[in-house]
């Protein structure tokens, strides 16, 4: 078990070792579409990346019916293992509609020997979201 100080100094050392070892600028919430963000998420249980909507219900429903339309060519082309969830509910109880691709093994960021491995799954998982969005990027917008 580690002390909150323990855990926030662990999660601190992943994230900036991260960055060197995968140095690179990531789109995240720079998509210029209020409300679609992408995130990396890791904690003592899992590890994802996610594209989410955020927004008003209006707006997510907008861009979640877009994402839809393209759910095939994301699936077939680029992320096979991609989850959409247009009902998602963040651990503060906030729901958010959100597409992720969650890596199956056995992870926690309390363990450095996996470390390596999400470093490796959040880079690949992430570039191929980003170029999909780059490439739809003009429908989604529309």
């Amino acid at each position: 078990m580690f002390s909150k100080e323990e855990s926030r100094q662990l999660r601190e050392e992943f994230w900036i070792s991260f960055g060197k070892s995968f140095p690179r600028k990531w789109i995240l919430y720079d998509t210029k579409i209020k409300g679609l963000s992408f995130k990396f998420h890791f904690d003592t249980k899992t590890a994802l990346v996610a594209l989410d909507l955020e927004d008003d219900l209006e707006n997510r429903i907008n861009y979640w019916e877009k994402l839809q339309s393209l759910k095939s060519i994301l699936k077939e082309e680029f992320l096979p293992e991609a989850i959409f969830e247009e009902e998602y509910y963040l651990e503060n109880g906030k729901e958010i509609s959100r597409i992720y691709v969650q890596l199956e093994e056995k992870v926690s960021i309390h363990n450095k020997n996996t470390w390596r491995e999400v470093m490796v799954f959040f880079n690949e998982t992430m570039a191929l979201f980003e170029d999909f969005f780059e490439d739809y990027k003009d429908i989604l917008e529309a």
